[in-house]
Order: C-alpha cells, then structure tokens, then sequence
C-alpha cells in the first residue's frame, strides 16, 4: 500500500470535506493573458440553490472535466477569460454531469467529473484549445502547475487567473489511491478544486481535488483513461 498516502487520508478527507469549495493559489503569480486556453471557471448550484465554484478545464471542444466533489444540480461553465470581470466572457450550461461511478463522498476517492456542455467551447470562442490529458504512456512527472481564481496571499478571491509550481511527493505517486500528492505551502487549496494539474509535456496529468495545510492531492488522469474515453464516446455525448 501506498504507506504515504494511507497516512494523511483520514485527516485529509476531513478536511476535503469541510474545504470543498473553498480554495486559493498560494505563492503564485498571474497568468500571462490566453496562456492557459484550456482554463473554464465552472458556478454550480447545489439541491439548495446556493451558488458555489470551481475550476475546470477543457478536454475537448464540448467536454470539460472537473472534480466529482463539484457535482451541482446545475451549472455555469464560462470560458475565454483571465479575469472573472472580463465583459467578454462566455458561458455555457452542462447538458449532463458524468460523475465517476465510483466517487466516494467520504473519502473523495475517484475524485474526478466530466460535463459535457450544452455549447462547443473551442468553436464559440476560437482562442479556446482543448488541453491534452497524460495517459499511463507518459512519464512519471516531477514538476507541474496548478491554476486557479481562488483566494491569494491577501486572504482574498483573485478576479486574476493565478498559477503557481509544485513539486510532486517521491511516494512512487500513491498508485493506490490513484492519486498524486505535493506539499509545500505554495499551491492550490479547495476552491481550486477541478482545476488541471499540468505538468512539463504540457499534458494535463491530474485534477485537483483538496488540501490540508502543505498537502494537496491530485485525482491521477492517466488512470482513468478508460473511463474517460468511454465517457466521450459519441453515443455518450449525444445523451
């Protein structure tokens, strides 16, 4: 077993659980303007109608993939921008939600979604691209980055698209929890949550799922290709 990983998960998913939508980019600095074409800022609304966000980032033209924990009754997915006041700015509704069948609530495990848009992103808005996902062909990486609009070194949430470099954790990436790990105080908390972990082939490797003081956990793309790939499968993206 993944000796590392089995150590912080209990006092991990309590504190995924109680930080699920809360989130920042710490020790960052602004993205350069359309440098992360792949970027979608995802409002959901939960059973009660109150509001809360995420990020995300797009997979194909009309798929954006996120965290199972930012599963909405309905959502906002809005694109093209770097700054959340951008009057330009377009949205899209989601035409179905695609939560891993086996999300655990409790222990966030398979911490992963795709949301299939009512709209096609990359043809609405030409500056959007599709980001591609690493699968277990690719290298084990090492240095990656983590994007996002959440709350900054003031305490406060960034109208900016924020990023910030991580060091992934040497535990031979928690290949049991399907999960890779960073610590340091620099990176992404919660409310960062589904946005890509991108790493140095440019690839999306993993989505980011929460923290608790300097550990952040990453849902691990390259093992849920298959699921992934029969997700957007033409007959599941005409449902």
């Amino acid at each position: 077993m993944c000796i590392y990983c089995n150590l912080v998960l209990v006092v991990l998913v309590v504190a995924l659980n109680s930080q699920a939508h809360a989130g920042r980019i710490i020790g960052g600095h602004e993205s350069a303007e359309h440098s992360r074409p792949y970027m979608v800022y995802v409002k959901g609304y939960d059973v009660n109608d109150e509001p809360f966000t995420c990020g995300g980032f797009l997979v194909r033209e009309d798929f954006v993939m996120t965290a199972a924990h930012c599963k909405a009754k309905f959502y906002y997915v809005c694109f093209g921008m770097n700054r959340l006041d951008d009057n330009r700015t377009k949205c899209s509704s989601v035409k179905k939600d695609f939560q891993h069948k086996d999300y655990n609530n409790k222990t966030l495990t398979n911490d992963i979604m795709l949301l299939k848009l009512s709209n096609r992103a990359a043809k609405k808005i030409k500056r959007m691209k599709p980001i591609a996902m690493a699968d277990k062909a690719d290298n084990s990486p090492k240095m990656c980055l983590v994007i996002g609009w959440g709350i900054t070194d003031n305490g406060k949430t960034s109208s900016k698209l924020m990023e910030v470099n991580v060091t992934l954790t040497d535990d031979e990436m928690c290949t049991e929890e399907k999960a890779f790990y960073s610590k340091g105080k620099k990176g992404p908390a919660g409310g960062d949550s589904g946005g890509p972990l991108v790493c140095e082939n440019g690839k999306a490797y993993g989505v980011i799922s929460g923290n608790l003081e300097d550990l952040t956990k990453y849902t691990k793309i390259p093992e849920y290709m298959d699921w992934i790939k029969e997700v957007m499968q033409p007959k599941s993206a005409l449902d």
